[in-house]
């Protein structure tokens, strides 16, 4: 799978593909308009600013260098003015002021219309030292290092914001990504609770049931401290699935455990189905099961529970809930928010001791 990020992507082809000709553009200014080495020597230095700012610009890093860049590059078009007389060598101030300009925080346009109106002014000053053809020379150091200026910035403002959209994908992406990484890992730490706290409560309750009975029937006691060790076991075996991401919440896995669990915690249960369960709800049922199974071990004095399903819903009541006003219950909290995410809804109530938990998904009715 590629996971080189499209912004990266977009700066490499731009090296790739456009320095080379930039670089040789910069090779014929120097070549085309320096009359002695020391010409030349100060007109590399122009291509040389040049270079650096788009190499920078392409790494997104171009502000950086934007001042000792504009400096040498824009000292350079007037030294050519007024010297060597070449008319190419706007090539650096150009090509780093198009570069930089657009990726000003503010005043871009001012900053455009400064560095064209420069450019402009500096060749402007040809005919002072050049008796020949003045409009000829207008229109070689004015009009089209002007022009050819103020072209090339109208580009790269539409550029600019087509790299603000990449970014913005980019990082919306990585948002997307950092959530999603934070949903798993409240959904391991949710499904791990499930499994560790469903079993450490099963096994106080063998292990206590156990301690009364080692005395008055070592058999029964022996037979409680198996299934507390299978228990464990099991549990053991069920958190390397998990970990493995091969754990999968099955509603008649699930109906069968609580049935055992409440009938080992004394518990009388009753199961009725009003319809068959849709395959697709298992998973989903089986979660609000398991949750509501661990709160009535830990929370009730239940001698009863009823469970009630149909094709998109469960209703757990159970009797022996305390007389007080509804408790908080983190679990159940933290299951509200999975049976929300997956479009359905948590119901919880406390009535004349009973205590009833229901969940339903209408948002999947009727597929």
């Amino acid at each position: 799978m590629d996971t080189e990020p499209a912004k990266g992507k977009l700066r490499r082809l731009n090296l790739t593909m456009f320095f080379p000709l930039l670089f040789v553009g910069g090779v014929i200014v120097v070549a085309s308009d320096a009359r002695t080495w020391w010409h030349a020597a100060v007109l590399s230095a122009g291509v040389l600013a040049a270079m650096v700012a788009f190499v920078r610009w392409a790494a997104g890093e171009v502000l950086r260098v934007a001042i000792p860049c504009l400096v040498v590059a824009a000292a350079v078009w007037p030294f050519s003015v007024l010297v060597p007389g070449g008319s190419s060598s706007f090539f650096g101030v150009f090509l780093v002021g198009s570069l930089v300009v657009p990726q000003l925080p503010r005043h871009r346009i001012a900053a455009a219309v400064a560095l064209v109106a420069y450019i402009a002014a500096v060749g402007a000053l040809r005919p002072l030292v050049s008796y020949e053809d003045v409009s000829g020379e207008l229109v070689s150091f004015v009009f089209v290092p002007a022009a050819l200026t103020a072209v090339v910035l109208g580009l790269m403002f539409p550029n600019k914001r087509f790299y603000d959209v990449v970014k913005e994908l980019e990082e919306s992406r990585e948002r997307e990504a950092e959530l999603a990484v934070i949903r798993e890992r409240v959904r391991f730490a949710s499904d791990l609770h499930d499994i560790q706290g469903h079993t450490l409560h099963v096994v106080k309750l063998k292990a206590a049931l156990a301690r009364k009975l080692v005395d008055i029937d070592a058999e029964r006691a022996k037979q409680e401290l198996g299934e507390i060790h299978a228990l464990v076991a099991d549990t053991i075996t069920q958190t390397k699935e998990l970990a493995y991401a091969q754990r999968r919440l099955n509603l008649s896995a699930e109906l069968e455990n609580a049935r055992n669990l409440f009938e080992a915690a004394g518990i009388r249960v009753r199961v009725n189905r009003e319809a068959d369960v849709d395959p697709a709800a298992g998973r989903l049922l089986g979660q609000v099961l398991r949750e509501t199974t661990t709160n009535i071990l830990r929370h009730a004095q239940a001698t009863r529970v009823r469970i009630t399903l149909s094709e998109w819903s469960i209703s757990i009541v159970n009797d022996g809930a305390q007389r007080a006003p509804l408790p908080e219950l983190r679990g159940l909290a933290a299951l509200e928010q999975r049976v929300v995410a997956d479009g359905g809804e948590l119901t919880v109530e406390q009535e004349d001791g009973q205590f009833v938990t229901a969940a339903t998904f209408p948002a999947r009715e009727g597929r």
